[in-house]
């Protein structure tokens, strides 16, 4: 089978890279059509993958979404000689290219999309995969399977945490560190949602500085008295840092879930989270207590400055997360089975859809079908 695999943002690298290596290691071919957007590019190439880049996305929310038929238009041009079986993807690129193309689309999505986004989703593609903690139902389309996204690379089969990152850290390993990350908000999705302001960054270091070493994670570029923070390190090793981190303190999303499945304390604030807040976190939070989220900015450093000095933050939350391990399922192996037994995948994941929910149950392989 030749399958298509669409690569937006760094994250998406990190989700689709074991299963792309181990299709490919059961004999499939697979194409990568990636975004130049953020560290998507780079951390592709320091993990040794070839792509087709299909798209370098202007830096305005309303440029990207001008940009948008043209990117689908460069997708649709390089698989059109390349003639794929499936594409794969995460949103509206790979689901529009597959309209030109004629051929099949299956997205994994974690964010709950709106209305309209979910109408332009839902005519064209044959399965949208989510987490079960998704609380929209997307009708008979919509398949649930007990994880997150995150599970696909750092569940145990596939990440070991390597101490070697405190070297790259010039720190030593018996020393506290807290990593906070910053967001753009420059992608679509982002329009009206607000993060830290420089100021509440500079208060947080204030607060953090007294208990713990500091490292910024930044997705724009930071004043000059905030640069010394700022981490250097391989894009690729981010996942160390996360594990050995005495806590996560961002306004991004995927990060905060990445803490929660490592057993890092992960405090998150941003105006998205809130009363119509996505469904893995109201359930990392109220169910797995792992994380807290605010959509008031000061609640959130007032809950760093509580948490920041407790000597045994880290052994509370292991023991947290061992339940969430036990729970949950590799999404990768998911997948890698959904993928290579489709359409049969499609079919009998409908027809044992309320097992998948229920159990996290693999899709059967071709011989039990």
């Amino acid at each position: 089978m030749k399958i298509a695999f669409f690569i937006n943002t760094p994250a998406h690298v990190h989700f689709h890279k074991y299963t792309i290596r181990e299709l490919e290691r059961r004999g499939h071919t697979v194409l990568l059509l990636a975004r130049n957007y953020g560290d998507t590019l780079k951390l592709l190439e320091e993990l040794g993958f070839r792509y087709f880049m299909y798209s370098d996305v202007p830096d305005s929310k309303y440029g990207k979404i001008i940009n948008f038929p043209f990117s689908v238009l460069a997708a649709f041009r390089y698989l059109r000689l390349q003639k794929p079986d499936l594409l794969i993807g995460i949103g509206l690129y790979s689901t529009y290219t597959s309209l030109l193309l004629k051929k099949p689309c299956v997205i994994f999505t974690d964010s709950e999309p709106t209305n309209f986004q979910f109408m332009l989703l839902k005519p064209i593609v044959k399965a949208i995969i989510t987490p079960s903690a998704f609380q929209m139902d997307l009708g008979p389309k919509h398949i649930k399977i007990n994880t997150y996204k995150e599970f696909a690379y750092l569940h145990a089969n596939y990440f070991k945490p390597d101490s070697s990152i405190y070297e790259l850290l010039e720190i030593s390993q018996d020393s506290d560190f807290v990593l906070l990350r910053f967001n753009a908000f420059d992608a679509v999705h982002d329009v009206g949602i607000k993060g830290f302001t420089i100021d509440e960054k500079r208060t947080l270091i204030r607060e953090i500085e007294h208990y713990s070493k500091v490292f910024i994670s930044s997705e724009i570029n930071l004043p000059e008295d905030l640069q010394k923070y700022v981490i250097k390190i391989p894009k690729h090793r981010i996942h160390d840092v996360i594990y050995y981190a005495k806590m996560i303190v961002a306004d991004t999303q995927t990060i905060i879930t990445e803490a929660a499945v490592l057993g890092t304390p992960a405090i998150r604030y941003n105006t998205f989270a809130g009363e119509h807040d996505m469904g893995n976190f109201v359930e990392l939070e109220k169910k797995y207590h792992l994380i807290f989220s605010f959509n008031d900015s000061q609640k959130a450093i007032n809950k760093v400055a509580e948490l920041v000095y407790n000597p045994k933050l880290k052994k509370e939350w292991i023991q947290k997360r061992d339940r969430l391990l036990a729970d949950k399922i590799d999404a990768t192996r998911f997948m890698v089975s959904f993928i290579e037994n489709y359409p049969d995948s499609l079919n009998q994941t409908f027809d044992y859809q309320k097992d998948v929910i229920k159990t996290g149950s693999m899709v059967p392989s071709k011989s039990d079908l």
